[in-house]
């Protein structure tokens, strides 16, 4: 983001040199084409910041649906979590140091199985979950029927 506005920031002064009328000829030309250049590279990452956004917050619900959170949550570890998330977009687009960093905070959030068991952390087995999937089996219509002594009803 940062560079983003950087970019912009460079933007905004070359079109303010532009306005100047005393800029003409050769110096106006190389302006210009430095200003197409610098709005060419702040929409490219702006357009980049964009698909990160965009994959953090896939990347977020992903691991916060994952065993580990239970415990990163009674740790207070959601800012630890929430680098991890900047790391490891930056490390999926091509960026080595990101990519670096990233694997050292998956060790240390228990991201992988011998890092899960240096922090000596066992996933449990949802037992609550498999007794409500057994108790959700679908009835047939024939197990919801009754049988009933017709003569019993009659009074017969």
């Amino acid at each position: 983001m940062a560079e983003r506005d950087a970019a912009q920031r460079t933007a905004d002064e070359l079109e303010l040199q532009l306005l100047e009328p005393e800029l003409t000829g050769r110096a106006r030309s190389a302006a210009q084409r430095k200003l197409d250049a610098t709005q060419t590279r702040v929409n490219i990452l702006s357009a980049q910041l964009d698909a990160a956004r965009t994959v953090e917050a896939e990347l977020w619900a992903e691991l916060w649906a994952t065993p580990q959170a239970a415990a990163w949550e009674r740790l207070g570890w959601t800012r630890e979590v929430a680098q991890y998330v900047r790391w490891k977009v930056k490390a999926e687009q091509g960026d080595l140091e990101a990519a670096k960093e990233a694997r050292q905070l998956a060790d240390r959030l228990g991201l992988n199985p011998l890092a899960m068991l240096r922090l000596r952390w066992e996933v449990a087995e949802d037992e609550v979950s498999e007794q409500r999937a057994t108790r959700q089996r679908p009835v047939s219509a024939r197990q919801r029927l009754k049988v009933v002594d017709s003569d019993g009803l009659a009074g017969g």
